[in-house]
C-alpha cells in the first residue's frame, strides 16, 4: 500500500474580524499519496484557496496542520511549487529566459551546457520551444500559461499547486493545455492538487475530487474518486458510462446537497461530513 504523502490533518483557519473571529475553515481532514492528482471543487467561498494557499505555505494555519513527505509545512518552500490563474511571467525576459530562472534554482553548479539542455526539456514537454526567444507581450495567453506551468514544473517541485491555472482561456487552449497537463504528470508523476470551477476538467484530470461545502467554517463535504483508466481521452470519455456518473455526482453535490440557499444546513451537518469523507 502507498504511503500518504501529502497529510492534511485537523487543519482549520481563523480570521479576527472587527465583528470577532470568522472561521473560514474547519476540521479538514485529506491523505494524499505521491503522484496522485487531486481537485479541489465548490462554489466560491468555500475554502478552497485557502487551501492551496496553506499547503503552499503562504498562509500558517490557526488549527491542526500539513504534512509534505514527512515534514511540517511552516512556510513556502521549493517542494511545493504554485501556478495561478495568472501566470506572472517576468515581462522583460523572454520565454527561455523565464524558464532558465527555475532552471538555475535548482541546478546550482551545474555547466552552462547541463542548464540549457534542461531548459529545452520543459520547453518541449509543453511544446514551446519554437516560442523560446519571445517576450511575454509578444505570445497569447494560452502560451504565456504553458511557459508559467513549465517554469513552476523546472523547479522540481514535490507538489504542483494549481489555482484555476487554465480558467482564462478559450475553451480549445484549455483543452490542449489539460492533455499537455496530463502527458506531464504522467511522464513527471508530480502529486498536483488543483482547484477548479469546471466539472468536466476535474473529473478528466483526476484521481479523486474533493467536493467543498460551503462557508464559513468550510469543510471537505464529500470525496469522490474517479476510477477512468489512464492515459484518457476526453472524446472516448464523453460516452463513457463512469464518466457520466462522476459528473453527475459532482453537479448533484454542487447544486442540490450545497446549493447557496442551504448555508446554514450545511455547517450542521459539516461533522457527518467529514466522517463521510473520511470512510470514501
Amino acid at each position: 500500500m502507498t504511503k500518504t504523502y501529502l497529510d492534511l490533518s485537523q487543519l482549520g483557519m481563523r480570521f479576527p474580524t472587527p465583528k470577532g473571529e470568522f472561521v473560514a475553515l474547519k476540521g479538514v481532514n485529506l491523505q494524499v499519496k505521491k503522484g496522485e492528482f487531486i481537485s479541489l471543487i465548490g462554489h466560491s467561498g468555500c475554502g478552497k484557496s485557502t487551501v492551496l494557499n496553506l499547503v503552499a505555505g503562504l498562509l500558517m494555519p490557526t488549527d491542526g496542520g500539513v504534512i509534505v513527505d514527512g515534514k511540517e509545512v511552516d512556510g513556502p518552500g521549493p517542494e511545493r511549487a504554485v501556478v495561478f490563474q495568472n501566470h506572472s511571467l517576468l515581462p522583460w525576459l523572454t520565454v527561455y529566459q523565464n524558464v532558465e530562472l527555475a532552471v538555475k534554482q535548482v541546478n546550482k553548479g551545474k555547466s552552462k551546457a547541463e542548464i540549457r539542455e534542461q531548459v529545452e526539456h520543459y520547453l518541449n514537454l509543453i511544446q514551446m520551444q519554437h516560442a523560446a526567444s519571445k517576450k511575454p507581450d509578444e505570445i497569447s495567453g494560452g502560451m504565456k500559461q504553458r511557459v508559467g506551468i513549465a517554469r513552476a514544473l523546472a523547479l522540481q517541485p514535490k507538489v504542483l499547486l494549481m489555482d484555476e491555472p487554465f480558467g482564462a482561456l478559450d475553451a480549445l487552449t484549455r483543452a490542449h493545455l489539460q492533455d499537455a497537463l496530463m502527458q506531464i504528470q504522467a511522464e513527471l508523476n508530480n502529486t498536483v492538487i488543483m482547484i477548479t470551477h469546471d466539472v468536466d476538467e476535474a473529473v478528466l484530470l483526476s484521481d479523486r475530487i474533493v467536493m467543498m461545502s460551503n462557508g464559513p467554517a468550510a469543510t471537505i463535504g464529500q470525496i469522490l474518486p474517479i476510477e477512468l483508466a489512464r492515459p484518457r481521452n476526453r472524446v472516448d470519455l464523453a460516452d463513457d458510462a463512469n464518466y457520466q456518473h462522476c459528473r453527475q455526482e459532482v453537479l448533484r453535490f454542487l447544486y442540490e446537497k450545497h446549493s447557496h440557499g442551504q448555508v446554514k444546513s450545511n455547517q450542521s451537518n459539516n461533522g457527518a461530513a467529514v466522517m463521510l469523507a473520511k470512510q470514501a
